[in-house]
């Protein structure tokens, strides 16, 4: 099981798109997580989410916070924001941070309007879907 996860992986990587610079911007904007792959091949599948994603790119440097969509279309939010750099090395393109001493990157494998996936450095990979915001005034 071990070396077909492997196998796949490197497959992935090998095979796969690459990602283009000028998509980078599709970040921007807010993500809810839809599926967590673990190393081992199990996965977490979230159909809600009471807190989603909040990037924000200005070219290769900016942020990413957590936030809590309010059903008013709105967001609840604090001022504690990952510090975010995007980094190009061979072809691939790497989200990587740094906050209270700890670093860690997370290989992009695939970006869209609506969709992006990436995996960290201890194998896991988390797949994103654009959020859109639920707004009952309307």
């Amino acid at each position: 099981m071990k070396q077909f996860l492997i196998l796949s992986l490197l497959l992935c990587f090998s095979c796969g798109s690459k990602i283009k610079k000028d998509e980078i911007s599709l970040l921007n904007g807010y993500w809810e997580i839809k599926e967590v792959i673990f190393k081992d091949g199990t996965k977490k599948t979230y159909s809600v989410n009471t807190t989603i994603d909040f990037i924000k790119l200005d070219s290769l440097v900016g942020y990413r916070k957590k936030v809590n969509p309010k059903f008013n279309g709105t967001y609840e939010t604090s001022n504690d924001a990952e510090p975010l750099t995007i980094r190009i090395s061979n072809d691939s393109i790497f989200m990587s941070y740094i906050k209270d001493s700890n670093t860690w990157k997370e290989l992009i494998l695939s970006v869209s309007d609506k969709k992006f996936s990436v995996i960290n450095d201890q194998g896991i990979t988390y797949k994103y879907e654009r959020f859109e915001p639920i707004n009952i005034n309307q």
